[in-house]
């Protein structure tokens, strides 16, 4: 299920239980019945850039975030895949790959690795997380008990708080890693 509306829906749940509020809480707040509240949370629906503008003020989170799969799962976004926006007036596309939670702290790094050896990283600090971008090559990536082969272009994003593995499958595999913690 990874359709927009239930991207959106898993979202609005996940939000209002970080939240600690009651679907009529957070009806009540954002203006809308509860039923439609109800109706959006188990992916029914087809709701207006309004209602969810207003869900995101009542939640105090960024419109981003109702596009974005839990953080704490394994996520594979292959190239032309995602959520995207377009430019009216260029030819431009922008994929919204993750947003940054609050009072996270972001390290990047770019990765050149080469095939013949592969780096299995221990758990670091709880509640870290990885994303990698495929610039050149071809390279296993991930938990190491659910790793993805990943080509040009697609991006993983993985709890890196569990033991995981970059495996380079081409000479002069390039990517951009970048950690999360708070």
């Amino acid at each position: 299920m990874n359709t927009p509306i239930s991207i959106i829906a898993n979202a609005l749940v996940r939000e209002r239980q970080r939240a600690g509020l009651s679907l009529a809480e957070v009806a009540r707040r954002a203006g809308i019945a509860k039923s439609t509240l109800s109706q959006l949370e188990a992916g029914n629906g087809n709701p207006g850039i309004e209602t969810l503008w207003s869900l995101c003020v009542t939640l105090n989170i960024p419109f981003s975030r109702l596009l974005e799969p839990d953080a704490r799962r394994l996520q594979v976004i292959r190239r032309g895949e995602g959520p995207t926006v377009t430019a009216d007036l260029a030819d431009y596309q922008a994929v919204l790959l993750a947003s940054c939670p609050p009072g996270v702290r972001r390290d990047i790094y770019l990765l050149e690795v080469q095939p013949g050896s592969e780096r299995i990283s221990q758990p670091h600090i709880p509640n870290t997380i990885e994303h990698i971008i495929i610039a050149k090559g071809r390279a296993l990536v991930g938990p190491v008990d659910s790793a993805v082969q990943l080509d040009v272009g697609d991006y993983i994003t993985y709890p890196g708080d569990e033991l995981h593995i970059f495996r380079a499958l081409e000479a002069d595999t390039l990517a951009l890693l970048v950690i999360e913690h708070s």
